[in-house]
């Protein structure tokens, strides 16, 4: 579910205070900044005499964002909106906020589409780093390594949809590039074909995966059981908002396939967020945790991930734009101004340098996970990406043996000629027997596919537009995909 958090600004009398946070909850950022002052004054201790006033809407990942900023907006229009994080909800309402003149800053709306700013999108800033930007790291890799190839598997839940816009990013960068791109989706209410997504991945050199913790252990052992993890393949797995366990251990369920799982996780590459170990980022991962405690929200939702980290540097960023504007001798009405000066600036945040381009997105920085210790299984970073420069930087623990290419070795299947059979051979006698079947099954299929035509177009049209549901909402709400008919 999404969230759509209105941002109201009001001067105050000269006094140092800190910023008024009501309780922001959801799917991807759980108590984002619950009562956690103390890192915020950080952005009131620069700009003194101002006040945020922040009311907290539910967007639950639809139609709901837009109708919350309406309705409120009947009262008084906010100065700044922060958020939606769903693709579905941001949609909509920085559509809105855009003919409004309203500055809009979300930790989410990652999917490629919103990186079209000349119109619709005008007034959105991404203070996380989109799907687009995280591609630009498969882009350097196959360009370092000389990579032809790639298989894409991703997990469609059809409802926010966070894979599929994933890919759809590696997809739309490394296609511009001419490279040979495919893909495979796993639909969540499906059960996972693991023996046709390996027919798929012997026709490719590269695989990326987007999908939940068990479907990529299930690929993993059906590709290990069949020696794909040898080296003639590469296998990597996207882990989405720094919000999973980062490579130390999602091999590991305690069952009797561990220890085969650990040898599969051993070709496995992961691709996620670098991390950082700033000293401000830890007291704020303190007070984060220490909100949660007190809101009784639970000991699972106590990760902090990139949306809690990205919001707190949204209002620093709005905090040092709208400084930077009144003293221009602009206003905080001014949402183009406001706009304008949050794009193409870099400044600290909480957890390191945000550097945000001239389109208004937050380069990023990501890491290449490996396991460098296949006795324990766990993990550490060989390669880092950095978005500012496009830049690949290795690590202590890189093997370019790991990232090379194996020569393959196709074994032909022998046949051998049945004695019984008159002189010819299994292949031709089977042939002869199928061949027989197949016209008898074409002369009843024809009969029936006349008779049965138009009935069973209905049905397929009827079924199709049970399934597009959000296809076409998605289509409707200008998130344009040139990854699918979406």
């Amino acid at each position: 579910m999404g969230r759509a958090d209105f941002l109201e600004f009001e001067e105050t009398p000269s006094r140092d205070t800190g910023p008024e946070l009501l309780p922001i909850r959801g799917d991807r950022a759980k108590a984002l900044l619950i009562e956690t002052h103390q890192p915020l004054e950080i952005m009131t201790l620069q700009i003194t005499g101002l006040n945020f006033t922040v009311h907290y809407e539910n967007s639950d990942c639809g139609n709901e964002a837009l109708f919350s900023l309406v309705s409120r907006s009947c009262m008084k229009k906010p100065d700044l909106i922060l958020g939606p994080v769903c693709e579905y909800a941001a949609a909509p309402v920085v559509r809105m906020a855009s003919h409004w003149n309203i500055p809009v800053i979300s930790a989410g709306a990652l999917a490629t589409g919103f990186s079209q700013k000349e119109k619709e999108y005008s007034h959105l800033t991404r203070i996380a780093p989109s799907y687009l930007k995280m591609a630009e790291t498969f882009s350097a890799l196959f360009e370092h390594f000389g990579w032809k190839s790639v298989l894409l598997i991703y997990e469609d839940d059809r409802e926010e949809r966070n894979c599929f816009f994933t890919v759809e990013g590696v997809h739309g960068s490394l296609h511009l590039e001419d490279y040979n791109v495919e893909s495979v989706t796993i639909h969540k209410e499906h059960r996972v074909e693991t023996d046709e997504i390996i027919k798929h991945i012997y026709d490719t050199e590269v695989v990326i995966m987007c999908a939940g913790a068990d479907i990529v252990r299930d690929v993993m052992l059906a590709a290990h059981r069949r020696r794909l993890t040898n080296g003639s393949y590469i296998f990597f797995n996207i882990e989405l908002f720094n919000s999973s366990s980062y490579g130390n251990g999602s091999w590991r369920r305690g069952d009797k396939y561990d220890a085969e799982a650990k040898l599969a996780y051993s070709a496995l590459n992961v691709v996620t967020l670098m991390r950082t170990a700033k000293a401000e980022f830890e007291t704020f991962t303190v007070e984060v945790k220490k909100s949660i405690q007190r809101a009784g929200i639970g000991a699972d939702n106590a990760n902090i991930n990139m949306f809690m980290e990205g919001f707190h540097d949204a209002l620093l960023l709005y905090a040092l734009a709208l400084h930077e504007v009144v003293k221009n001798g602009s206003n905080k009405k001014d949402g183009v101004q406001i706009t304008q000066s949050m794009w193409n600036r870099t400044f600290e945040g909480i957890a390191g340098q945000v550097s945000i381009d001239e389109n208004g997105d937050r380069n990023g920085d990501f890491s290449v996970m490996t396991m460098t210790d296949t006795q324990t299984g766990t993990y550490e970073a060989v390669f880092n990406y950095f978005g500012v420069n496009q830049s690949l930087q290795a690590m202590p623990g890189f093997n370019s043996d790991r990232f090379t290419l194996r020569e393959r070795h196709w074994a032909p299947v022998p046949e051998h000629p049945g004695k019984s059979s008159g002189g010819l051979g299994v292949s031709a006698v089977t042939g002869i027997i199928v061949g027989a079947l197949l016209g008898t099954a074409l002369l009843m299929a024809f009969y029936f596919f006349r008779k049965n035509y138009r009935i069973t177009i209905e049905r397929r049209t009827q079924r199709e537009e049970c399934d597009i549901g959000k296809h076409r909402q998605l289509r409707e709400d200008s998130i344009r995909s040139n990854f699918s008919a979406a």
